[in-house]
């Protein structure tokens, strides 16, 4: 690696800095956390590979910080506050040392911005790609997680922030003749949404208070919706009119119709999904608007075991392909 000190200064150096008190000054093999009294543990875990999941050009502080938020998008979904999390890093050959420098900064600025602590983990060298992955521990009151299984038929489906974004981002990046046809601004936002997910971790209580069922949108609206639907048992009906879109995406569905099937099933959303009984609708909706995140009701779950998307034709769509998938 280029300039960077052995593992233990790097570490005392870089991370040790950023950790909380649970992490024991990052001098032990092991952290020490004590749950909040009456709660349970809520433990998520996703990695990021260069290439796959971000560019290896991206700057390592955004890197560091998506690493950070698509897990705390897994607990805000479950209803959990954050408490801490565990970083593995492995760094190619050849990593700058200020490269690592700015991946700390980010990290560590994110961590204090979200109050949850760097508690451990572990960083090596590998031959291959770069690799981040995240262990993040939130809690609940006892008993009150928010699980994807909980979708009960006659539930109103809901959806926060806007859908497909990120997808679209990335497909921008990726091919950019068209998007050039795009304002400077709708361009720029379109590229953070892919480098930088907002995790809805303000709309946690409301979904622990409220929701039957609930998960993040990381693979794909269509795909996901479909998942937890499956293991809960229910089908639904949806409604893609409604759902929510910025002015950047519909703009761009303007420019490239087949846009709208990359924005329904793309991923790299981070939005919180959630399925709530019609009596507790009111005050679900009431809760998010304090919470200052904006939601859409899109369904409604129903008997049965298939997924209705319908579109603004009345017909049913079919999508070739549901989601992102690594197989």
């Amino acid at each position: 690696m280029t300039g960077l000190p052995s593992e233990d200064d790097l570490i005392a150096s870089l991370f040790a800095p950023i950790a909380g008190p649970g992490g024991l000054g990052l001098r032990d093999d092991a952290a020490l956390l004590t749950p909040p009294a009456g709660r349970d543990l809520v433990v998520t875990k996703d990695a990021l590979v260069a290439s796959v999941h971000f560019f290896p050009e991206d700057p390592p502080d955004l890197i560091a910080r998506k690493a950070l938020r698509v897990n705390l998008s897994d607990l805000a979904a479950k209803g959990a506050d954050p408490l801490g999390f565990l970083l593995a890093i492995a760094l190619p050959d050849g990593t700058p040392a200020e490269w690592l420098r700015e991946f700390a900064r980010g990290l560590g600025e994110d961590a204090a911005y979200y109050g949850c602590q760097l508690l451990g983990g572990d960083t090596v060298r590998t031959p291959g790609p770069l690799m981040v992955s995240i262990t993040a521990l939130g809690s609940v009151p006892t008993g009150r997680m928010t699980q994807r299984t909980g979708a009960r038929p006659g539930d109103l489906i809901y959806v926060s922030g806007s859908i497909g974004d990120s997808a679209i981002g990335l497909a921008a990046r990726l091919s950019p003749d068209w998007a050039q046809s795009l304002s400077a601004d709708d361009r720029e936002f379109l590229a953070s949404r892919y480098l930088l997910p907002q995790p809805r971790t303000a709309l946690a209580c409301a979904v622990r208070d409220h929701a039957n069922g609930s998960m993040d949108v990381s693979d794909g609206l269509v795909g996901d919706l479909t998942k937890m639907l499956k293991v809960s048992g229910v089908g639904a009906r949806v409604e893609l009119a409604n759902v929510p879109l910025s002015h950047a995406a519909r703009r761009s569905i303007a420019l490239r119709s087949e846009i709208a099937d990359t924005v329904f099933t793309g991923g790299d959303d981070y939005e919180v999904l959630c399925t709530v009984p019609p009596e507790s609708a009111l005050a679900f909706e009431s809760a998010a608007a304090e919470s200052g995140v904006a939601v859409t009701r899109i369904g409604r779950v129903q008997d049965g075991s298939e997924a209705g998307f319908i579109g603004a034709d009345g017909a049913q769509r079919r999508f070739t392909r549901g989601s992102f998938s690594h197989f």
